[in-house]
């Protein structure tokens, strides 16, 4: 490893004991008239958490040290340089511009229960799709410019893999989609040529995503979607059985809103697996962390979950993905909680107590 003779220094580890499987990276990369250093990390073939260890340039001996200090730090605590081989995963470059805001808004999705499945799955107006399990991403391509877009708005650094996909694309584009791991699965196209399409129906953007996007691109994958009921019905089992996370419905003639309506709306999702986003509002013992929900301005407690040995044990404040059963109405806490992971794009005002669905403690027993 050689950290003091190249200016573009980067550094990849892989961490695997048990269950635990997590990949680090560490890089120097130039900016204005000096060098930041950058890293990303989380568990192998995820989305993962990106940021920066310096908060403007600085010289590049600093940024040597500041990078040989950070990768000796992973060393101790049992981490691996990676071989040749590409052993830990996926390769993050960051532009410098990682939290700032991008202007772009996405689109928000209000869930649905059991009792319209019938009226959606039956219409031919609203089409089906998977909901993959992964990080919102949208990409922006300007010229040789390319800047990845998360749910927030904010800018967010990307994965090799998808930088080099759309940097391949034959014109400027802003496209839509859901991350996981290196893949992009893509299933909105907002911008071509400088032109917007939002005002379009659905089902033109997404006509336009099929011509943009070869079919059998490995990494840009466009979403596959249904719009024949029978279509619609025999995906949606297919799906269940496969124990995805859940489906989305979309309608065709509906142009792009940005937000989330206070109910309803164009797109609507179905989750097979619930799963909440919480404040984390204190730690326990034994990796345990006690979860928190809005309710209007009071946060009020929803429960515990103990944090697996491949996961870092999450602060107070911080945002987290929990799996649950369902949420008892009396006391307010969740029912079989498995936690999923930290949610760094997901602000503490959005976890609210209107995203569980409840069973009365009665129902339960």
């Amino acid at each position: 490893m050689n950290t003091t003779t190249n200016p573009h220094t980067s550094t990849s580890l892989h961490y695997r004991e048990g269950s635990s499987d997590k990949v680090y990276h560490a890089s120097i990369e130039a900016r204005a008239d000096g060098f930041i250093v950058t890293f990303a990390y989380g568990r192998r073939g995820n989305t993962l958490t990106t940021g920066t260890k310096t908060t403007e340039p600085v010289k590049l001996e600093q940024a040597q040290a500041i990078h040989k200090k950070l990768v000796a730090s992973k060393l101790a605590k049992g981490y691996q340089i990676t071989d040749e081989s590409g052993e830990a995963g996926v390769v993050y470059q960051q532009t410098g511009n990682e939290g700032c805001d991008s202007g772009i808004r996405c689109q928000l999705l209000n869930a649905v229960d059991e009792s319209e499945l019938a009226r959606l799955l039956g219409d031919k107006q609203h089409c089906l799709q998977e909901k993959h399990d992964g990080r919102r991403l949208l990409v922006r391509k300007q010229g040789n410019e390319i800047t990845g877009i998360n749910r927030r708005g904010l800018v967010v650094a990307l994965p090799d893999t998808i930088r080099h996909a759309v940097e391949e694309l034959p014109v400027d584009v802003l496209i839509d989609g859901e991350a996981v791991g290196d893949v992009l699965h893509v299933f909105d196209l907002l911008e071509v040529k400088g032109n917007n399409l939002r005002e379009r129906g659905y089902l033109n953007r997404y006509a336009g995503l099929l011509m943009l996007i070869d079919p059998t691109h490995a990494v840009l994958r466009t979403v596959s979607t249904m719009v024949e009921p029978a279509d619609k019905q025999a995906m949606f089992e297919t799906f269940r059985q496969r124990g995805c996370e859940g489906v989305v419905f979309k309608d065709i003639d509906a142009p792009f809103s940005i937000g989330r309506p206070n109910s309803g709306g164009s797109q609507l999702k179905f989750k097979f697996v619930e799963s909440a986003s919480f404040v984390v509002t204190g730690r326990n013992a034994k990796r345990s962390v006690s979860l928190g929900l809005y309710d209007g301005d009071t946060l009020v407690p929803a429960g515990n979950v103990t944090i697996p040995p491949n996961h870092a044990v999450p602060a107070p404040d911080d945002v987290c993905e929990v799996q649950y059963l369902y949420g008892f109405r009396e006391s307010g806490a969740i029912y079989q909680p498995v936690y999923q992971g930290p949610r760094t794009d997901i602000p503490a005002s959005e976890c609210t107590t209107d995203q569980l669905k409840y069973k009365s403690e009665a129902e339960a027993a």
